[in-house]
């Protein structure tokens, strides 16, 4: 979904595997050991109406990625190569491709699917309940153009995306880590954004929602010097110019500040649940588009 707006209409996809996914609680939940990992997994057992999505809906959404020969929970074979020829085979067309990252209960990408038949979306999150609630949805609306992953997403663009194949990347209210000692763990790092923009092509976006202020200060610190980037933003914000951790936010507001550009709302991302209770607690949303160069 690029500025311009595209039409098409999408092919009818068949069931892209015939393999029946094993339900979600039953799987061990294994520390991922390998790079900084923005996420913490957490074990329990999917509602019948959640597991029966996951059932009935899984064989035709789900991508059956092996894993990495080491065995660690969530990593991807190396060996796997996501390239145009994967997209036929998985998506049955050549459409573009844009990836959400973590894709929460999948109230966006659902939306924009049905939007843009045109195009093709990849969902990848790592909690089996998130991924249950995007099953269900595409199920009602009877999408083709969906495939879920779940997987580690950064492994996924440091090793198995061919490079210039995706339109777009999107990160949505990625989780703040707000802790000082646990910026570390923010998903948008200098390596992070070294990797997506090899997979992007030229032109292509990665897109950034969050609303934390200090997380929008972090993505500045990363990506408004990150190589083969620029950013299309035109809206000017004003951030403190130096990190607070959780419980001291309030702080921030007799820091230094600076301007910074950021975009206006993409149009693109629906209101969530999420969003609505960043906004009810008087968060400021800030939205960010990097294009490659």
């Amino acid at each position: 979904m690029s500025d311009t707006t595209l039409s098409g209409t999408a092919q009818s996809v068949a069931p892209h595997n015939d393999r029946q996914p094993s339900p979600a609680g039953d799987r061990p939940l294994e520390p991922f050991e390998r790079g900084i990992v923005s996420f913490v997994r957490r074990s329990g057992r999917l509602s019948p109406k959640l597991q029966k999505a996951w059932d009935e809906q899984g064989p035709r959404f789900l991508l059956d990625l092996p894993r990495d020969p080491q065995g660690r929970s969530l990593s991807v074979d190396p060996s796997l190569v996501i390239d145009e020829s994967y997209i036929e085979q998985h998506w049955g067309n050549d459409h573009p491709l844009i990836v959400e990252v973590g894709t929460g209960q999948g109230e966006n990408i659902a939306a924009a699917a049905q939007a843009h038949p045109d195009l093709n979306f990849l969902a990848l999150e790592v909690f089996p309940q998130g991924i249950a609630h995007l099953l269900h949805r595409l199920g009602e609306a009877d999408t083709t153009n969906v495939r879920i992953g779940e997987a580690n997403a950064p492994l996924l663009f440091a090793h198995n995306f061919a490079s210039g194949l995706l339109e777009q990347v999107w990160v949505w209210f990625p989780d703040p880590w707000p802790k000082m000692k646990h910026h570390k763990r923010r998903i948008i790092q200098p390596a992070f954004a070294a990797d997506v923009r090899r997979c992007l092509k030229k032109g292509g976006l990665l897109r950034i929602a969050t609303d934390i202020d200090d997380y929008a200060l972090h993505v500045h610190e990363v990506m408004d010097h990150a190589e083969g980037y620029r950013n299309i933003g035109t809206k000017e914000v004003a951030l403190a110019t130096e990190h607070v951790g959780k419980g001291d936010a309030d702080r921030a507001a007799q820091m230094p500040h600076a301007t910074f550009l950021e975009s206006e709302r993409f149009e693109g991302r629906v209101l969530t649940s999420f969003e609505k209770k960043g906004l009810a607690k008087g968060h400021t949303i800030h939205d960010f588009a990097y294009q490659t160069i």
